[in-house]
């Protein structure tokens, strides 16, 4: 049942059409400040790019924003309203590899991931695809150690020390120790309040 407010219902559909005229069709993404807004409403799903090259290396990107950087993680993103998880998966892999993937229908796991410490961006709903690359990655945006950038990408021989902490329920993964096989889903806790990570490590091990 919706919570009663103290806003009058006019008044709510009046900030609702206004917002309505501002963002235009949400299939073309969402303006910053308003999806965030919506992300302390409602649960966000996004896919997860597991990119592995013959060598077991595993192509991550560099991170470096107010939610979660600095550090590595996978390369992924949020589904838009009406847009397939395949069409996500194809888009995150040219905006932030400059590159076109193969890809694995199937995700490897779901994990839903709740931050308990803040409400914007504090639930999501993961899904993790294994992928291939059909071209290769934009030599432009390889990263740099002397001078790191925000999307930058490299490739990783296991998972580095500096994995960002919510991308830590893929470590079994970048180590190369589970791959091809779905798993069963999990649940993630974050936060100061509940501060502990049910990882992807210790449902591997609960699944064998």
């Amino acid at each position: 049942m919706p919570n009663q407010s103290s806003v009058s219902p006019e008044a709510v559909l009046q900030a609702i059409e206004t917002l309505r005229e501002a963002v235009g069709s949400a299939r073309d993404g969402l303006p910053e400040d308003v999806f965030l807004f919506v992300s302390s409403l409602t649960p966000m799903v996004n896919v997860d790019l597991l990119i592995r090259d013959e060598e077991g290396r595993t192509l991550l990107t560099w991170r470096h924003d107010r939610f979660y950087g600095p550090g590595w993680h996978i390369p992924g993103g949020i589904i838009r309203f009406k847009e397939s998880s395949a069409d996500r998966i194809a888009a995150v892999a040219a905006r932030e590899l400059g590159a076109e993937v193969g890809f694995d229908p199937r995700p490897l796991c779901q994990h839903e991931i709740v931050n308990h410490s803040r409400d914007v961006r504090g639930h999501f709903i993961s899904l993790l695809h294994e992928c291939r690359l059909l071209t290769p990655p934009d030599e432009a945006r390889r990263f740099d150690p002397a001078a790191p950038r925000d999307g930058d990408w490299a490739w990783h021989q296991g998972c580095p020390d500096n994995l960002i902490r919510v991308h830590e329920i893929y470590r079994v993964f970048i180590d190369g120790g589970q791959t091809g096989v779905p798993l069963p889903s999990a649940q993630v806790s974050l936060g100061k309040a509940e501060n502990h990570i049910r990882n992807a490590d210790t449902e591997n091990r609960a699944a064998r």
